[in-house]
């Protein structure tokens, strides 16, 4: 609640926290008690209140796509900006930005990022099945190649944009909830909405595949619709979350990690602590980009960024040791 509070409160003009909730309340129920000036209510409803919104539900979203993917993959370390989706998807984002007229863009944006988003990720999946199983090495190195495929597309095509859109692209790539609005907002909540209730209801497949596909299959599970299925909806998550703010990359790796070590594997409480617990970081993490250096604001990718990549380094240890214990 203190996030939120200061959320709407903090960043270049300061609000009273009072009149900043009295602000929502008179939008919801046509009174005026806030007291708020007429641009004072524009920044609190027009422009935080948004970005507050989105930054929550894009961070539930990935937080529970990763979640979906590590138990898919059976591996901490599959996230969709480590394996390429992110960067797919934004290839995507991109290039409806560039091509398009403006007034396309509200809705072929998330269509292009998601098309190139499931893309991405049936082919880094293909890339790493064999007849023995997920191999996470070529996963993660497959992710790695399309990422570089992905990030030159994007660079091209910044370079050939009109000087209007290269600053927008630019900042976009690092990850920024600046351009909130009320349809970004509608957009991710229908998504995030249809996602978790999606995803929990296949909670016991999820939980099944921690056992191994084999063992999955001889308790019912069809591992390969099951799999199909659930790489779609992570590829619609992660292209509409794209779409609405960027690449924001590691809080679909760092959040599903956390809790599962505070509440353990079973995806029937995986996955809602997770989707909350995404809300709050990318809540917290936003906030700190509007006022570590206010006025001015760091695009927010670059924060979980900072926070995410030492913890894919001390995975990426505790992987090195268990290979090294198995193969000892």
């Amino acid at each position: 609640m203190v996030g939120v509070v200061l959320s709407l409160t903090e960043g270049a003009v300061s609000m009273p926290a009072s009149g900043s909730l009295a602000a929502i309340w008179d939008a919801l129920f046509n009174s005026e008690r806030s007291g708020l000036l007429g641009h004072e209510k524009i920044i609190v409803l027009e422009l935080r209140l948004p970005r507050l919104l989105l930054a929550m539900l894009v961070g539930a979203i990935l937080a529970q796509c990763g979640a979906v993917m590590q138990g898919l993959f059976r591996n901490p370390l599959a996230d969709p900006g480590i394996i390429g989706v992110s960067s797919g998807a934004a290839v995507g984002a991109v290039l409806a930005i560039v091509l398009l007229p403006v007034a396309w863009q509200v809705w072929a944006v998330p269509s292009s990022a998601f098309v190139a988003g499931l893309l991405t990720t049936l082919l880094v999946y293909s890339l790493a099945r064999s007849s023995a199983g997920t191999s996470v090495v070529m996963l993660l190195l497959a992710g790695v190649a399309v990422a570089a495929f992905a990030g030159a597309g994007i660079g091209f095509l910044s370079y050939f944009t009109d000087d209007t859109r290269l600053r927008e692209l630019s900042v976009w790539q690092m990850g920024s909830l600046n351009g909130a609005n009320h349809q970004q907002v509608l957009l991710a909540l229908v998504a995030f909405v249809m996602l978790a209730t999606w995803f929990q209801r296949r909670a016991g497949p999820l939980n099944a595949f921690l056992l191994g596909e084999s063992e999955a299959r001889h308790l019912g599970v069809p591992v390969e619709r099951m799999k199909l299925e659930l790489i779609v909806l992570a590829a619609l998550g992660v292209g509409i979350a794209v779409a609405c703010s960027g690449i924001i990359g590691f809080v679909g790796l760092v959040v599903p990690h956390l809790v599962r070590l505070s509440c353990g594997p079973d995806h029937r409480r995986l996955l809602p602590l997770s989707a909350l617990t995404g809300a709050v970081l990318l809540m917290l993490s936003d906030l700190a980009a509007r006022t570590l250096v206010s006025p001015a604001e760091l695009p927010v990718g670059l924060l979980t960024a900072l926070l995410g990549a030492p913890f894919f380094l001390i995975l990426l240890l505790q992987q090195r040791k268990q290979w090294s214990l198995s193969g000892a």
